[in-house]
């Protein structure tokens, strides 16, 4: 339930904010088209709470992952509230009474917020339309630095609001104001203010490994000993500071939290990536921020089944490395990729499994011996999915990691086959 809170107390503010424009409405006298006007501000109202809460999700509080389910769940609220809080901007503009031929200076500020705003939306929600791409060169760090001016588009709304005549009540006012300050103030600390409250750590790269043709991992040490706290599974975001590197991305933890080095493990699969895995170099200079995350075996059930497809295997190394003393789960851990060649650390996990009775892995190659499915987990697992016994993995917790529709495809049939939702895990690394 806790991991829902987060939500839940959005939810109750969305419907105060209603409540308080039901309970305090604008005078009426002197008002002309008063019931578009009403909705209007009630709405308009709902597009600051929107904002805000987008704003405040935006600057990744560690202490409210936990209320969410995690920082990707956080930055799925903020998709949804930023997606309605556009919309609503929309209706709000139609719906409010403009006299085109007698525009005051809020009216102007209105329709430069307006602009801005759907300038920086877009791509987002269209990303693959041509004039869209050009705003953010088609890139991820394109995309971010266009988003670092939403906040002012967003001053520039409440600038609005507050130079147009308005006979709203001064309850309804004061309830915009406290969100139009959260928004503002998240705005600020995630641009100016983040930078000198030991948001971001120095680190230093201390050595490049390449464990196959398509792979890098690489060891990081922090300088002045201000080493990340971190639980196994968790990510962080990786800034090099090297030209063509200098972009923040989400990267797994791959060592274990006792070390006294950080490790990431990254495939080349991007643009990105690719030139990480041919240029990156040591002694470059390094920012990370977090870590973060929810996803952590230790708080499943005894029985345990872990899957990771392709570089989806970095958060179980950690786990693996992880482990001081003999694993209190039972576990049967599935590692799979296409080709032989692309597996990594494979020696490391089935030493670890031969230490660990409890702990059996299970290495396979799809291209020599067929994708992984359901139906093998369950038979390997004492079931049989043409029987009752089909329901063997109703009491196990289920970690995935690995390629989206891969993790999709796996919690659909997990479901089938009687396993809750509530005891599948995975994390969504999309946060654009």
């Amino acid at each position: 339930m806790k991991h829902k809170l987060g939500n839940l107390t959005f939810i109750v503010l969305v419907v105060l904010t209603i409540a308080v424009w039901s309970v305090f409405p604008p005078v009426r006298e002197g008002v002309e088209n008063y019931a578009r006007y009403y909705v209007g501000m009630t709405l308009g109202s709902l597009v600051i709470v929107l904002m805000s809460f987008s704003l405040f999700l935006s600057t990744r509080p560690k202490w409210a992952e936990p209320f969410f389910g995690g920082l990707d769940k956080m930055y799925m609220t903020h998709r949804h509230t930023s997606t309605a809080a556009f919309l609503l901007m929309f209706v709000h503009l139609l719906i409010v009474p403009l006299h085109i031929v007698d525009l005051f200076l809020g009216n102007y500020l209105a329709i430069i917020a307006f602009l801005g705003i759907v300038a920086i939306v877009l791509p987002t929600l269209a990303p693959r339309i041509p004039f869209l791409n050009k705003l953010t060169g088609a890139s991820y760090e394109g995309w971010k630095n266009l988003h670092k001016y939403i906040g002012i588009f967003f001053i520039l709304g409440y600038l609005h609001s507050i130079t147009v005549e308005s006979p709203s009540t001064k309850v309804a006012i004061n309830w915009n104001q406290i969100f139009v300050f959260l928004g503002i103030g998240s705005y600020l600390y995630t641009e100016v203010f983040g930078r000198f409250v030991k948001k971001y750590v120095p680190y230093i790269v201390e050595a490049v490994n390449h464990p196959n043709n398509s792979t890098t991992e690489i060891v990081l040490r922090a300088k002045n000993h201000s080493i990340q706290k971190q639980r196994a599974g968790q990510f962080m975001f990786v800034r090099f500071l090297e030209k063509g590197l200098n972009e923040a991305h989400p990267f797994t933890i791959s060592s274990a939290p006792h070390e006294d080095v950080l490790r990431v493990t990254v495939k080349a699969c991007g643009d990105f990536t690719r030139h990480l895995f041919a240029n990156l170099k040591t002694g470059t200079e390094t920012i990370i921020e977090g870590a973060y995350g929810m996803f952590d075996y230790k708080s499943g059930g005894p029985k345990q089944i872990w899957v990771a497809g392709g570089i989806g295997v970095t958060p179980f190394l950690s786990f693996i490395r992880d482990l001081k003393t003999d694993l209190a789960y039972d576990v049967d851990f599935y590692y799979t990729v296409r080709h032989p060649e692309e597996a990594v650390f494979v020696d490391e996990i089935k030493a670890a499994a031969k230490q660990n009775p409890r702990l059996k892995a299970r290495v396979r190659f799809s291209s020599k011996d067929g994708s992984l499915t359901v139906e093998d987990i369950v038979k390997n697992a004492g079931g049989d999915l043409s029987t009752s016994s089909g329901q063997a993995l109703r009491g196990y917790h289920i970690y995935m990691c690995g390629p989206l529709p891969m993790v999709q495809a796996f919690e659909k049939k997990f479901m089938e086959v009687g396993v809750p939702v509530e005891n599948i895990h995975f994390e969504e690394f999309n946060f654009r």
